[in-house]
């Protein structure tokens, strides 16, 4: 879904940045994708892949975890723990200091 979604972004920046259509068209697309992104059922979705994914990151360490003993990184094991707590908490922030909601 990530890769998707990059490749939309990129395809639309490129046709906006190529377009000659000036900058009426670019308002117009513009207001488009604030418009989908401020949609209830697409913040919705993204909320709800958002959890999955957490879920199964958490899954996965388990699983990992039990075959490979304590030969997990400690790196990792903070940021599985960082993914749970964000999971079980309101909005946190991302590792880069901005909000995830």
């Amino acid at each position: 879904m990530r890769y998707k979604l990059t490749f939309v972004v990129g395809l639309t920046l490129g046709y906006v940045l190529g377009t000659r259509a000036g900058r009426e068209r670019y308002e117009q697309l513009k207001k488009s994708a604030r418009q989908v992104a401020q949609n209830p059922a697409v913040r919705n979705t993204a909320e709800t892949a958002a959890q999955q994914g957490r879920q199964f990151a958490g899954k996965a360490y388990h699983a990992v975890s039990d075959k490979v003993g304590d030969r997990v990184p400690e790196s990792v094991t903070q940021r599985v723990r960082s993914l749970r707590d964000r999971n079980s908490s309101g909005p946190a922030e991302d590792d880069w200091g901005t909000s995830s909601r």
